[in-house]
């Protein structure tokens, strides 16, 4: 049986924190690799190596109905014409879905299809959800000029397969043309 403290967690939404919960911070060196711009990427590294986000997670339970989640506090900027982005990521057990629910700020998420590749860009705000089904890579942006905070929940087995888009990326990057996110490939802009 579990105990209260892991029933009960309280979380800030305007800090990305949860409460007594273990969290993992990303900085920009931790993304080589994810942003097309590679120039814009070497450039603003040299300069600095600012937190682009962190992620606090808590997992009551390891059972086949259990569910995890994670708080995220992604900052605004680009590097380049991309936006500050997640690493994102597979679920190892490909079969698991992900709800996100957006607490603050303004961002998208970037879905990709394993099977098919088809890539769609779909809006993450306060107060919505984005449901993310099984075998679809997924990686959050933060699109506006305030810190994006959010909650996702997924089943206690899915994992997190990093290492699948470490390898080929995703097909499609979010750049911001004439002041609004717009979703291309990758490919148009190498």
């Amino acid at each position: 049986m579990l105990d209260l403290p892991q029933l009960i967690t309280r979380y800030e939404p305007e800090s990305g924190k949860i409460i007594g919960a273990p969290s993992v911070t990303r900085r920009l060196s931790d993304l080589r690799g994810c942003f097309a711009d590679t120039k814009a990427f070497e450039a603003a590294l040299a300069a600095d190596n600012p937190v682009l986000y962190r992620v606090g997670a808590v997992e009551p339970g390891v059972g086949a109905g259990d569910l995890h989640y994670g708080v995220g506090l992604l900052m605004p900027g680009r590097i380049g014409n991309e936006y500050y982005m997640t690493k994102g990521h597979l679920h190892s057990w490909r079969d698991a879905a992900e709800i996100y629910f957006g607490l603050t700020g303004e961002g998208v998420m970037l879905l990709e299809d394993e099977a098919s590749g088809e890539s769609r860009m779909v809006p993450l705000l306060p107060n919505q959800a984005v449901y993310v089904p099984g075998h679809t890579a997924h990686r959050t942006m933060n699109t506006g000029t305030t810190p994006l905070t959010y909650i996702g929940v997924y089943p206690a087995k899915a994992g997190h397969d990093y290492a699948a888009i470490a390898q080929k990326n995703f097909r499609c990057v979010v750049i911001e043309r004439n002041g609004r996110p717009t979703l291309v490939e990758r490919t148009q802009l190498t």
